[in-house]
């Protein structure tokens, strides 16, 4: 079922051909401090702007120009790859920047005298480096190390969006692709429609299902071993380390910076499974997940940048994966383009829909009751 069109060498010798290139996915909360180096210089506006065009206005065009990468390694080869500590690294020095990034930024926002444009850049500017980072804590958050798992909190914090390690391990991957889940975006539901759905969606989940372990257990949620409230206690104690360090202007900034941080996250749930669904099977029950459940995309530059967020449907097949290990299917339905131009699609409901809308029925033969379709689209149809 793996696609594997042009292999490369036998898979004793195979080597990852994109090794050298992984470290890219750093340069994300590295764009702050250019973006800083640029304004102390100049003074100018649009350097704090430079980190969203990077990421939404330059890769897609460099996407664009390379191209997808199809390639999977042999299966004798995943063992090594994924025992590899390399890659595991690239992932943990994510962090550090991430934070080196938002006290730079809270520094300049504390220092006052910001025209608006300049002060909606810096909010952008670390929104997009807490919210990619959230894919970072994606990527550990699914991993059965503690190490791991903790530091996937410690990459959520900044965002607010700690409940997201409870809901997306325990919620999302359950219920993906159906009615019941609300991070998965319905066919002619627009991201404007979607993003309050699945938000307090996501939140009430995330909390039904942490009460629910520790009640099954006879014992109260209210501990800190509660992973909703952890979680969550990692973003009050960081806000409230900032705010004694940089005073309490700059609350205003950490919230602003938060909702754009876990926006993100959400607009690309929105489009990973749009209108995609489960059927249910003679039993009534949902069958179970495959490559067919989630949107993929083989382009080489925001697979790199994002860890292979973007081979998702092996993710949700196999969500024990490691990142390097990922593979693309045949039978996964395509996006048009990288996530970082579909994220900019999925902002304009219009464009959106006329790019997908089509893909979705394509996807089951023209059958749509077969789609996972939102109900005033339903309703119209």
């Amino acid at each position: 079922m793996a696609t594997d069109a042009h292999p490369i060498r036998p898979p004793a010798a195979w080597r990852d051909p994109r090794k050298p290139l992984w470290p890219l996915a750093l340069l994300v909360p590295a764009l702050p401090f250019l973006g800083w180096w640029v304004w102390h210089g100049t003074g100018a506006a649009w350097a704090w702007w430079l980190t969203p065009g990077v990421v939404f206005g330059l890769i897609p065009l460099v996407d664009l120009l390379i191209g997808d990468d199809r390639h999977n390694p042999p299966d004798e080869a995943v063992p090594r790859l994924a025992a590899d500590g390399y890659y595991r690294w690239l992932t943990y020095l994510y962090l550090p920047a991430q934070y080196a990034a938002l006290v730079l930024c809270c520094a300049v926002w504390a220092r006052g005298g910001l025209s608006w444009p300049a002060g909606a850049g810096l909010v952008a500017t670390v929104g997009v480096v807490n919210g990619i980072a959230i894919n970072t804590a994606h990527e550990l958050g699914h991993k059965r190390e503690t190490l791991e798992r903790w530091l996937s909190k410690i990459a959520l914090a900044p965002a607010g969006y700690g409940h997201f390690f409870v809901e997306h391990n325990r919620g999302h991957h359950t219920r993906v692709a159906t009615p019941e889940d609300p991070a998965s975006s319905r066919l002619g539901e627009s991201f404007w429609a979607f993003w309050p759905r699945t938000v307090l969606g996501s939140l009430r989940s995330a909390w039904r299902l942490e009460t629910a372990r520790f009640r099954l257990r006879g014992r109260s949620p209210w501990t800190h071993r509660n992973d909703v409230l952890n979680a969550w206690a990692m973003t009050a104690l960081l806000f409230a380390v900032l705010v004694v360090a940089f005073g309490p202007g700059v609350l205003p900034f950490l919230l602003l910076q938060a909702v754009f941080g876990f926006s993100l996250l959400e607009v690309v749930n929105y489009l990973e499974h749009y209108g995609l669904a489960r059927q249910r099977n003679a039993a009534g029950r949902y069958e179970k997940v495959d490559p067919r459940h989630s949107w993929n995309s083989d382009r080489t530059v925001t697979n790199v940048f994002l860890f292979q967020l973007q081979r998702h449907s092996d993710h949700h097949a196999n969500p024990l994966r490691r990142y390097q290990t990922l593979r693309s299917f045949d039978a996964s339905p395509q996006l048009p383009a990288g996530y970082a131009t579909m994220v900019v699609v999925a902002l304009i409901p219009p464009l959106w829909r006329r790019l997908m809308d089509h893909r979705v029925l394509a996807h089951y033969a023209g059958d749509v009751t077969l789609a996972n379709v939102h109900r005033r689209t339903a309703r119209r149809e």
